[in-house]
């Protein structure tokens, strides 16, 4: 499963930081193989067509946000059946996948990866205002507090964590009081800051085929 992660980044041609720390380090695959699986680097890809482009950015930012096909589809669909009732629909569809839980987790700080921070999620570690959610796409608020709850502080998981965040800085929509272990959602998420490495209007095309 790890070195499959890491095949999804060298078969898209794009780093997506699916392994957490790894990905920054000169250790990441993409570094030292940055070529397709199977390819050893020798073969030239071939151009790849309308379609072929517009599938590979809908798996980029499938992949950056750890979602599943039928996940990911239907909120592009909603993004989709919103235009002309919203401002911009790229901006609507990037709300929605940051304000997910299990990102603004990892947003936080709280997980290296978002796929671990769906993990911890699911394994009812986290609080939202005061409850446990296990739903790792439980949309956040403006408003909302997020805190590790108080049974699962003590876990290993989250050994070292108070340390790391004073050194982190989160995105301007988020805010974390490292001493408590509580973040809260100050503001809605941006295109700019979510920094997805994805033509967003290729996507649109290739769910409205």
């Amino acid at each position: 499963m790890k070195k499959a992660k890491c095949k999804i980044c060298r078969r898209l041609g794009t780093k997506l930081f699916l392994k957490g720390e790894k990905c920054f380090t000169p250790q990441c695959p993409l570094i030292r193989k940055p070529y397709p699986p199977g390819t050893r680097g020798k073969r030239k890809a071939k151009p790849l067509s309308e379609y072929g482009k517009e599938l590979r950015e809908k798996q980029k930012l499938k992949n950056w946000y750890n979602l599943r096909e039928t996940q990911f589809k239907n909120y592009v669909k909603e993004a989709l059946e919103k235009k002309g009732q919203v401002e911009d629909t790229s901006v609507f569809l990037i709300q929605k996948l940051e304000k997910r839980l299990d990102n603004v987790i990892f947003r936080l700080g709280f997980a290296k990866s978002r796929a671990q921070a769906r993990q911890m999620v699911s394994h009812r570690h986290f609080m939202v205002n005061g409850r446990v959610v296990n739903i790792p796409s439980y949309q956040v608020k403006i408003g909302d507090k997020i805190s590790i709850r108080e049974g699962s502080k003590k876990k290993k998981i989250f050994e070292g964590l108070k340390m790391s965040l004073k050194k982190y800085q989160p995105p301007s929509w988020l805010k974390i009081d490292p001493e408590k272990l509580e973040g809260e959602v100050i503001k809605e998420p941006t295109v700019e800051e979510a920094g997805v490495p994805v033509e967003l209007s290729a996507v649109f095309e290739f769910y409205s085929k």
